[in-house]
């Protein structure tokens, strides 16, 4: 897509003032017709964040006209939202219970499916305190940070093989001044993590997407999402084979295991939790559709 063709979207008409209104329609109109689902709402986050300003705000001031160096920041806004980038990655920011957090290429964005997992652990460790906690693949820090921020969870550890996600997990971390009390260590899954160490907590929302699916991924995950955080062989469980026996070892006893998984695995995840012979108490929680996304297991044994 050329410049000129998204400018064309939001090019002033001679005597005609091009108003924040103006602006938002067009220019959802203008990604409505290359297939952005969520237009409308696209359109208003990305002016307002041009703008700087809340959505509310902006339309309160609906009829203002933009000026030529206002539509100058937005229209490269527009043309990364038409070639379908994620609007997080855009404005380079996502929402995560209650954390700003920032993202962007090379790091998995967190969603809706995630907060429901780190729900079943906080859950779980209400009334605990002193609690530590292994989160593998952490990307973001959006759940170690989070088990910090609002558990008994005194320390996290997180592991990710991607440097660049660490880099944005550091960055997080020190926004929310939690710095001190997230370790984080580069290397594959349990890598990291010394024969000695144990944890109260080992959790972790791996890649589980089959590479059968790929076809069926929207532009802004197939395109823009880093691969080695999605895909996860020709079931989607290759990386959670390697995870559950793994991380017996690494938990105490009473411990939890707390996994997300895709549609439809849950059963397939309760069973490889089974075949491990180190958990019992396995439960699969619905997500907020209803649907079987997390499942969780203690450490069996004596302590």
């Amino acid at each position: 897509m050329s410049a000129g063709s998204s400018g064309a979207q939001v090019a002033r008409a001679e005597g005609e003032p091009l108003t924040i209104l103006g602006v938002m329609l067009r220019s959802a109109d203008y990604l409505a017709e290359r297939g952005v689902e969520t237009a409308r709402l696209d359109a208003e986050h990305m002016l307002a964040h041009t703008l700087g300003v809340g959505r509310l705000e902006m339309y309160l001031q609906h009829e203002r006209p933009l000026d030529e160096s206002e539509l100058e920041r937005f229209r490269p806004l527009l043309r990364r939202r038409a070639q379908r980038e994620p609007l997080q990655y855009i404005l380079g920011r996502q929402a995560f219970r209650d954390l700003e957090l920032e993202v962007g290429p090379g790091v998995l964005i967190p969603r809706p499916e995630t907060e429901q997992l780190v729900e079943a652990v906080l859950a779980w460790a209400k009334g605990k305190e002193e609690l530590v906690a292994l989160d593998i693949g952490t990307g973001s820090g959006a759940i170690a940070l989070s088990l910090l921020q609002e558990g008994g969870f005194t320390r996290c550890v997180g592991t990710d093989a991607s440097a660049e996600a660490l880099e944005f997990a550091a960055r997080n971390a020190n926004a929310a001044g939690l710095a001190s009390r997230l370790e984080l260590r580069e290397g594959s899954l349990l890598g990291p993590i010394g024969d000695d160490e144990r944890f109260d907590t080992v959790v972790s929302n791996p890649p589980y997407v089959a590479v059968s699916e790929r076809d069926a991924l929207q532009p802004e995950v197939v395109s823009w999402e880093p691969a080695e955080a999605l895909f996860a062989g020709a079931d989607g469980l290759d990386v959670l084979r390697q995870i559950v026996p793994a991380a017996a070892p690494a938990l105490r006893v009473g411990g939890l295991l707390a996994l997300e998984v895709g549609d439809g695995q849950a059963g397939a995840v309760v069973e490889l939790v089974r075949k491990a012979e180190s958990y019992s108490d396995m439960t699969v929680h619905p997500d907020l559709a209803g649907k079987g996304r997390i499942v969780t297991a203690v450490r069996a044994g004596r302590s």
